[in-house]
């Protein structure tokens, strides 16, 4: 899971190598201390990296954790410059959907997640019998986040966390990871040397757990006394599906499916936050792309990843699920499809029209001016979250333009016609 779209997430180690090369975080500080950073938004360390570790083992200490474990694990928080600037230059959620989980749902990876459902069949009946998790939920993430356990990542999560934990930007969640890191270390679960994972955002295991999601959520499924999510297959999926249960999975129920909407379509509706009963959908003219669409009263939200033009999902209450893993639309809704396909759904409709993906440039441009027409985009990053997305859909009210809550050059050109939208 992608740490920067989930303050709460794993990351995907297999996504390691599609991130765009890092772009330099800024000029270095004058005079500064050893180890010290300072980077563009001006946040800045005063004290060396080192005075850190010893403040932090004291900490640790203090909350429990005996000085035999720290001391096994200080030697490998090393500070790691190159780790704070690909946090702050993740680009692998500016592609668009398509572009994503065509990336991400290859042949192989397709090929080798019906092959991991018939090998472990038995774990995953037994598993979805307990959590109520279906076993295509689990093998779709399993699949995207390490090639189910092939690709776990080979860097010690220690040196990744530490650097992090010093950075000012996000120094207390991370201080958290580091001190559950040391948790899982004095539980027995993993030893120092078997904490590899991520090489850059500290994500451990084959659903490349956070540290701290891994010390709540993580199971001994096989009994052995160990929470192992890192060679463990009965540990790893049990935990997996944990995890998903604890943001309130109904079971049996569905999690996403694939629709065709009508071009007069009151667009406005179309936001995660507004949910309706599949009959006032099918009263729209919404239509399953697969089948009829039950005219009844469960509730779905219309997810339109690419706006009115692209690909069309109503998402049913489990979805919130695939959002708890990770908050980026465009990996939960990959992930969430990718379950579905593995269930036997055909591939996605590839939409209505040729879609345009704004840059970074552009969409930071996008929400400069959405925050200067009062709009809350949240901190303008040049990409689109789920903030920017319902930033674009007022202003798409606003415009008279349809709200589907997609940034586009016509919302740009828009804006920039008005007083307010003018860049200055």
């Amino acid at each position: 899971m992608l740490p920067s779209m989930r303050l709460t997430t794993p990351t995907l180690a297999a996504l390691a190598a599609l991130t765009l090369a890092a772009i330099p975080s800024g000029p270095a500080a004058a005079n500064p201390a050893p180890g010290a950073v300072k980077v563009h938004d001006g946040c800045r360390n005063s004290a060396s990296f080192e005075r850190w570790v010893q403040d932090f083992r004291k900490d640790a200490i203090a909350q429990g954790i005996s000085p035999a474990v720290v001391d096994s694990a200080v030697p490998y928080m090393e500070f790691a410059p190159e780790i704070i600037q690909r946090d702050r230059n993740q680009q692998v959620f500016q592609q668009s959907f398509l572009q994503f989980s065509d990336r991400m749902i290859a042949g192989h990876r397709m090929k080798n997640a019906q092959i991991m459902m018939q090998r472990h069949a038995a774990i995953l009946a037994k598993v979805e019998k307990q959590y109520g998790i279906p076993a295509p939920v689990l093998v779709a993430f399993w699949g995207l986040e390490s090639d189910f356990g092939t690709n776990t990542g080979k860097h010690n999560i220690l040196r990744a966390i530490a650097t992090l934990a010093y950075d000012c930007r996000r120094t207390e969640y991370f201080r958290e990871q580091l001190v559950d890191a040391l948790r899982i270390l004095q539980r027995g679960d993993l030893t120092v040397a078997e904490m590899n994972g991520g090489d850059w955002a500290g994500e451990l295991g084959a659903m490349q757990f956070t540290a701290s999601d891994y010390y709540r959520s993580a199971v001994d499924y096989d009994g052995d006394g160990r929470r192992d999510l890192v060679k463990s297959v009965p540990d790893t999926l049990a935990s997996a599906a944990n995890f998903l249960s604890s943001f309130g999975w109904k079971r049996g129920e569905p999690w996403l499916q694939e629709v065709r909407v009508p071009a007069n379509m009151p667009w406005e509706q179309s936001d995660l936050k507004i949910v309706h009963p599949r009959a006032q959908w099918a009263k729209w003219g919404v239509t399953g792309a697969n089948g009829a669409l039950p005219a009844d009263t469960m509730e779905a939200s219309l997810v339109l990843p690419m706006g009115r033009n692209g690909p069309a999902f109503l998402a049913y209450n489990n979805f919130k699920s695939f959002l708890g893993w990770n908050s980026a639309l465009v990996y939960s809704t990959t992930v969430a499809y990718f379950a579905t396909r593995i269930q036997g759904a055909p591939p996605v409709h590839r939409g209505n029209a040729p879609v345009t993906v704004l840059n970074t440039q552009q969409m930071l441009e996008l929400q400069l001016m959405l925050a200067r027409n009062g709009y809350d985009v949240g901190k303008p990053d040049g990409k689109l979250g789920l903030m920017t997305r319902a930033a674009v859909r007022q202003a798409q009210l606003k415009f008279g333009l349809p709200a589907d809550s997609y940034p586009s050059l016509e919302l740009m050109e828009k804006m920039k016609g008005s007083t307010l939208g003018a860049v200055r």
